[in-house]
């Protein structure tokens, strides 16, 4: 009798320990700090000892090995040595594969909650020669947790995954924004870049008046290559606001930025942007092998890549306090319909 209490006993501890290593670590402590903060009470009693880190995976292992060894030992004991060797397997097995695919799992979360405080307290004491031990081992290791990641298309389609999570926390457009990062940059220019054909430019002899500032302001952009001659001739930079600060005549030659970048079709838009940091220029002439201008290409084609959505040039609408002002009141008072919908729009400020 008193032998099979202690193997029921040893053979306790041993799925105990097993199953502790998988449900303490089946959430991050990070995740779990969250759903703390958030008021989650289960959460609370499974942080105080999940934040132990190192130390509490030793400690599982350190029972986990000790009552296997005992267990081992008794039943040895008992049984031919092949025998046991079998029945600590079989007890390996059910521990590590077939019960956390039962219902099992819910009862050893329940389990670890109400023995969070016990081990919390051990591992308060054991905290210091626990932690240096698993410390002393990971260094002297070669065993690596790998990641499962060996190029940027591995962590694109993990980004995907993580989109069809169902209890996935981030949302549509900040994957959409990490995945174009991490690929953004194995395009090149010439898969951008706004044709000559198709840009707005102006003359360098262009008189500057209401109807150059109404063509050019119709257009939707701020900044406008300036040629000399023919299109593909580009001599410089003519920027919006310059033009509406300017109060009386003249041409665009008296106030136009002759500073030129070249940058060619084929650099990619990883050392494009780079370029554009470099130089705190926001339009290049782009140009082919055979050093013939081609087009154009702004720091707003390269970031709407980085974001993967386009950027709408609002003539620096930023830096009017009235704009942002009012930008910052219709996101209110779009917010405050959403919480109130019952609210008539004519009671609403």
């Amino acid at each position: 009798m008193l032998m099979l209490f202690t193997i029921t006993l040893l053979a306790g501890l041993t799925l105990l320990g097993i199953l502790l290593q998988k449900t303490y670590g089946q959430v991050p402590a990070k995740e779990l700090k969250r759903r703390v903060q958030a008021g989650d009470a289960g959460a609370q009693a499974m942080y105080r000892v999940v934040a132990y880190g190192l130390s509490l995976k030793v400690f599982l292992w350190i029972l986990t090995a000790l009552s296997t060894a005992g267990l081992f030992y008794v039943v040895a004991r008992s049984l031919p040595w092949p025998l046991a060797l079998l029945a600590i397997i079989g007890l390996f097995a059910i521990g590590f594969t077939w019960l956390p695919n039962t219902q099992a799992t819910a009862a050893s979360r329940q389990l670890a909650r109400w023995l969070a405080p016990s081990i919390a307290w051990i591992l308060n004491y054991a905290h210091a020669p626990l932690q240096a031990g698993g410390q002393f081992v990971r260094n002297h290791s070669t065993l690596v947790s790998h990641t499962n990641l060996y190029q940027k298309e591995d962590l694109i389609e993990l980004l995907e995954q993580q989109e069809r999570q169902t209890d996935n926390r981030m949302s549509k457009q900040e994957i959409d924004i990490a995945v174009h990062a991490l690929s953004f940059g194995d395009m090149l220019v010439r898969d951008i870049f706004i044709p000559v054909s198709q840009v707005v430019s102006v003359k360098l002899q262009d008189s500057l008046g209401p109807i150059l500032m109404g063509e050019l302001h119709s257009s939707g952009h701020s900044r406008f290559p300036v040629y000399d001659g023919k299109p593909s001739n580009v001599v410089g930079v003519l920027y919006l606001h310059d033009l509406l600060q300017k109060k009386q005549g003249g041409k665009v030659k008296d106030i136009y930025q002759k500073h030129v970048v070249y940058v060619h079709e084929e650099q990619n838009l990883f050392q494009t942007l780079q370029a554009f940091i470099k130089t705190k220029r926001h339009l290049f002439v782009v140009v082919n092998r055979f050093e013939e201008v081609i087009g154009i290409v702004t720091i707003e084609d390269v970031l709407e890549q980085v974001i993967g959505q386009p950027i709408v040039d609002e003539f620096d609408q930023y830096e009017d306090l009235r704009a942002v002002a009012a930008r910052l009141a219709a996101k209110v008072h779009k917010e405050q319909k959403h919480q109130d919908p019952e609210v008539p729009e004519d009671d609403k400020l």
